[in-house]
């Protein structure tokens, strides 16, 4: 879809505040040089952003190419410590805007920039995200958002498979680290640092038989040759509900990698953040069962449960000591649990009811020593916060 070129340069308003009149004189700086003429935009909204990233949709007002009516932009500051989310966001939208347009589960890169620290990409609209589906009033609604996400989660990964070398070697052309999963890299941090502090927050002793589950589970994912594209993180907020299906936003920590430890994230739903309320019965395993279904085709030893189920039950523990490494020290500091705290449930709450289900799942499976930390972490949360930790409510759709 092309616009109409208006006479001379369209100014952004005066209101708009400086951080996002800053991205937008960049974004039109990137465009113009990149098809040769000027290209103006107006009217920025600001969509917000993760961090101290500025995302802004913008319409544009003038050029002389066939460009959409709107686009969005994002732009990132600079990098800080080891960690570039610029160079995973770019790296990524180039990575899946190369796939073919019926396989694309993501919006289209239009232009980047690594010196402005920019994309411009293609505006999907104002779609509702997942989390407005499971914060509504609709359970049918919901339930379709969730198999939704399931099914073009195993799409991305199917259509993505063996991709490392090309991730790579974008990476290394970004100037970004190569192989870098920032989950991972947290992963090993709390593979190191976690028992330590449930001895000394919560006098949680750890046995080294779960000790050495964890190594294992940590090797296993290191080596697994069932690789693809992942979003990294699975925030419901980072989810496009549209006519047709999930469309994923937000690559910060974009990577490739097992593709078990993202199908965990559907078991235990949006493990890196803390604003999710509980699904009902029956939800969790429907939606790794579309994932399965979608996957089967490239990895079709994941329709084993002999082998699947385990290597899911590794994934899920590694999930569970993360977020418990990252978000112990703050449960009493009464922090926002999401990016609605008003409308999440406490981080207490939301943490109980991970170590419940990883119980749950490792009894099923005669993971006893599993099953007994997870009782000791279930009981020393009662302890210190009552038994009121264990009761999640579910998403507001489904009450």
């Amino acid at each position: 879809m092309s616009v109409e070129i208006t006479a001379g340069p369209v100014d952004i308003d005066d209101d708009a505040d400086s951080e996002v009149r800053a991205a937008v004189v960049a974004a039109e700086s990137v465009l113009s040089g990149r098809f040769g003429a000027a290209v103006r935009l107006a009217d920025p909204e600001r969509l917000g952003g993760a961090g101290r990233s500025v995302v802004v949709r913008v319409r544009v007002a003038s050029t002389p190419f066939s460009l959409p009516r709107t686009l969005v932009v994002k732009r990132y500051p600079s990098a800080v410590a080891d960690r570039d989310p610029f160079a995973h966001e770019a790296v990524s939208h180039q990575l899946l805007t190369a796939l073919p347009g019926e396989d694309r589960l993501t919006p289209e890169l239009v232009a980047q920039d690594g010196g402005q620290r920019l994309v411009v990409l293609e505006d999907l609209g104002k779609a509702p995200r997942l989390a407005e589906k499971l914060l509504g009033p609709d359970a049918r609604a919901a339930e379709r958002g969730l198999l939704s996400w399931a099914h073009a989660m195993g799409r991305l990964h199917a259509t993505t498979a063996g991709r490392d070398a090309d991730f790579d070697a974008l990476m290394r052309r970004q100037g970004g680290q190569c192989c870098a999963d920032p989950i991972a890299v947290d992963v090993h941090a709390a593979l190191a640092g976690l028992p330590a502090l449930l001895a000394g927050s919560l006098r949680v002793g750890t046995p080294p038989a779960v000790l050495e589950f964890a190594a294992r589970a940590v090797r296993g994912f290191g080596t697994s040759r069932r690789r693809a594209f992942s979003p990294s993180t699975s925030c419901p907020d980072n989810h496009l509900v549209t006519s047709k299906g999930v469309r994923f936003l937000d690559f910060e920590g974009g990577c490739v990698r097992d593709v078990v430890f993202d199908a965990a994230c559907l078991r235990v739903p949006f493990p890196s953040c803390w604003c999710p309320y509980g699904l009902p019965a029956g939800m969790s395993e429907a939606m790794v069962a579309a994932w399965r279904a979608e996957v089967g085709s490239v990895w079709p030893d994941l329709d084993d449960d002999a082998v699947f189920l385990p290597r899911l039950l590794e994934a899920q523990f590694l999930w569970v000591w993360l977020s418990t490494w990252r978000g112990l020290p703050g449960l009493d500091l009464a922090l926002p649990s999401g990016h609605r705290p008003l409308d999440s449930p406490p981080r207490g709450t939301v943490l109980a009811s991970r170590w419940v289900r990883l119980r749950s799942d490792a009894v099923a499976l005669g993971e006893k020593h599993v099953a007994a930390h997870a009782e000791a972490m279930i009981s020393a949360l009662i302890t210190r916060y009552g038994p009121e930790t264990l009761e999640l409510p579910l998403y507001p759709a489904f009450r």
